[in-house]
């Protein structure tokens, strides 16, 4: 694609009803679970001549957690995970973005889980930049990180018979999102 970003300069808000923020984890060392949070909100700041003067802001409700299950959706809301009524949400902000050439950026940040925070590294990818039917000034990005979890105290686990752990300790992020310019 390599699109001249210039004219995309701005303040957007992400549009969560068209946009994920998920993840992947292993479970008992066999296969990948995956979810997703359904309640985020969150703003970008595009400088299409500068990249680097770009920044992000999300917050995700903890408790809007969605793997398909509610059984394992409930123990992931509990005192062994994310403790949601004590942390009711996550945060990421932007402290650096960087372009990588053509479509390819990297931003990185405070990602704040159980009122720990740490840097996180997100490897971004713009999809593009159109008008939707409605007049709405739209932007995608579809990006990706990995951490560890017990990093930010999330340390519950099971051992299994045959060795091995439930959970992975490594978690995969996957973000897609799409974002409408602020009038």
């Amino acid at each position: 694609m390599n699109t001249d970003l210039t004219p995309l300069t701005g303040d957007y808000t992400i549009d969560a009803a068209h946009s994920t923020i998920g993840f992947t984890v292993r479970h008992a060392m066999v296969t990948n679970v995956k979810g997703k949070f359904l309640d985020f909100s969150g703003s970008l700041h595009l400088d299409g001549a500068d990249p680097s003067a770009s920044s992000a802001s999300i917050d995700v409700k903890m408790d809007s957690i969605d793997t398909g299950s509610a059984d394992r959706d409930g123990h992931l809301k509990s005192a062994d995970f994310f403790r949601t009524d004590e942390f009711p949400t996550m945060t990421f902000r932007s402290t650096e973005a960087e372009s990588l050439g053509g479509d390819d950026f990297r931003i990185t940040g405070d990602l704040t889980i159980l009122g720990t925070t740490k840097p996180i590294t997100i490897d971004l990818e713009f999809n593009g930049a159109a008008k939707d039917p409605f007049g709405n000034e739209r932007v995608g990005f579809e990006g990706k990180a990995q951490l560890l979890r017990s990093e930010w105290g999330l340390t519950w686990n099971a051992a299994l018979e045959t060795g091995g752990v439930l959970v992975s300790d490594k978690i995969k992020l996957n973000f897609d999102i799409s974002a409408i310019r602020n009038a």
